[in-house]
């Protein structure tokens, strides 16, 4: 069920939605928590088709920010909002409410989403394009128990990572960092297989990427040893190569689906490593609302770290002894 207001308020829409509940016969129970989804009418249908596919794991009222940009001065200076409440199938599990925002209410949008939020429920906030500078200090991300941005769909990524680092808040995190949790989960686990000292890591992925450098900085922040950080033609990563004192350990994805993890001394095998959708993505971030001290330590490393292409890295603090490193390596496969 959908119903449409024009120039409304946000005391209305919650009228909308009892009103919406009461003709569908759902009760307003069940939800979760509150995902404050920001973005532009561009990329408002995807992101709004992750949200609600991921509701099914995290049931859900969904709350869709879209600043809309008036031509002319006159529309510019008045304020509007306009909102389409959907119930019901059309919302997923749960309940959804696009509010589009003109002239002067956009720059108070956390005005407008405050009456609208589930009481005592966790508040998370989704920037899927056009991530503030500082999302702990932006007036949305204040109202938000986790703040989620998409470093991948930042115009300079690498440079977007920098600033993330330089103004990291608990309950910050990226979806270039959830993209790499099968690759670190499956890294942890070869390392679990062996009894060996990891000298040297080189990470094999499409320029620009985020998720390539994130991993390249995990990597290097819990084994403490050089990370080479090379470019190839993707799709997204596509190898990592460990070596060890006891001969290479290498995980390579050639085709975004199936990778081959090759450890000497021992046959190759196959093991599933898709590219994920964003709805699976969104899912594995809701699932957690404390913050990710493993994310946080990862990205303040510092991306500048990593070695080129050529294998010129900077320096690095100084290196545990190797009983230390395996040790390290060990812990790995619990982080």
């Amino acid at each position: 069920m959908k119903i449409d207001l024009t120039d409304t308020t946000s005391s209305k829409i919650n009228k909308a939605l009892v009103q919406g509940r009461r003709a569908i016969g759902t009760p307003a129970v069940g939800m979760v928590l509150t995902l404050v989804l920001v973005t532009d009418e561009e990329n408002a249908y995807d992101a709004l088709k992750a949200a609600n596919d991921a509701s099914r794991e995290h049931p859900s009222r969904k709350l869709v920010i879209i600043k809309r940009v008036s031509r002319s001065a006159r529309d510019r200076a008045k304020p509007r909002l306009d909102a389409e409440v959907r119930v019901g199938v059309d919302a997923g599990t749960g309940e959804t409410v696009v509010l589009r925002l003109y002239g002067e209410v956009i720059d108070h949008a956390q005005s407008v989403v405050l009456p609208l939020l589930l009481p005592d429920a966790p508040v998370v906030v989704w920037w899927a394009v056009n991530a503030p500078v500082n999302p702990a200090k932006d007036p949305l991300g204040t109202l938000a128990q986790r703040r989620v941005t998409d470093t991948y769909a930042a115009e300079h990524p690498i440079e977007e990572l920098k600033s993330r680092a330089a103004v990291y808040t608990p309950g910050d995190t990226d979806l270039a960092w959830a993209r790499i949790t099968p690759w670190r989960s499956m890294l942890a686990a070869a390392l679990d297989q062996v009894d060996c000292a990891v000298t040297g890591v080189e990470v094999e992925g499409e320029e620009l990427n985020a998720s390539g450098e994130l991993l390249g900085m995990w990597l290097a922040d819990r084994l403490h040893v050089p990370v080479k950080r090379t470019v190839s033609a993707g799709p997204g990563l596509t190898s990592v190569r460990m070596e060890t004192d006891c001969g290479p350990i290498s995980l390579t994805r050639l085709d975004g689906t199936l990778a081959t993890l090759s450890i000497d001394g021992q046959p190759d095998r196959a093991v599933a490593l898709n590219r994920r959708d964003t709805s699976e993505l969104i899912a594995e971030e809701l699932r957690r609302l404390d913050p990710d001290e493993i994310y946080a330590s990862a990205l303040r490393y510092g991306v500048e770290k990593l070695g080129d292409a050529s294998g010129q890295a900077a320096p690095l603090p100084e290196e545990p002894p190797a009983p230390a490193k395996r040790a390290a390596a060990k812990k790995a496969a619990s982080k």
